[in-house]
């Protein structure tokens, strides 16, 4: 509960983005041009931005989320509370699974993939150039790391 209690802290600051695409019956047409980057919570590693398309990830329910990295971007090993269900829109971001970072493990996946994980799968990710991934799934979203140490809000 703490973890998604610190996400919703620190998602709330980029959830006005999207402030269209809060009301229940709103028809909500996003445009790459439209995407309004802010900063990624601090629950992730610094360095990502972050735009909510639709919804609200600190709350129940439906919501569209897009994560732009930079090269050399690496979130350590990690799971989620919920189902975790991503498509790379752009770059090539690596995938690995398990408790621990290994690359030699990870699979690229290029632009136009596609990956789905239960609740509680650790995995572990990374990006060699800019990557955008966008998660779409049911809140309420949030991440707990395998090493509580790699909690990026430890060392702020």
């Amino acid at each position: 509960m703490q973890v998604i209690s610190a996400f919703a802290i620190g998602i709330s600051a980029f959830c006005t983005l999207a402030s269209s695409a809060q009301a229940k019956d709103a028809h909500v047409l996003v445009t790459p041009n439209d995407v309004q980057w802010g900063a990624a919570p601090k629950t992730l590693p610094a360095g990502a931005q972050a735009a909510v398309l639709f919804g609200d990830p600190s709350k129940e329910g439906l919501f569209a989320l897009r994560l732009k990295v930079p090269a050399g971007y690496a979130i350590p090993p990690h799971t989620h509370p919920g189902n975790e269900v991503v498509t790379v829109i752009s770059g090539t971001f690596n995938l690995g699974m398990g408790n621990t970072a290994d690359r030699g493990l990870a699979k690229p996946l290029p632009a136009g993939s596609f990956f789905a994980m239960m609740p509680g799968t650790a995995h572990f990710a990374y990006a060699d150039e800019e990557a955008v991934i966008q998660i779409t799934t049911n809140g309420p979203w949030g991440i707990k790391y395998v090493n509580p140490a790699d909690d990026p809000q430890k060392t702020q």
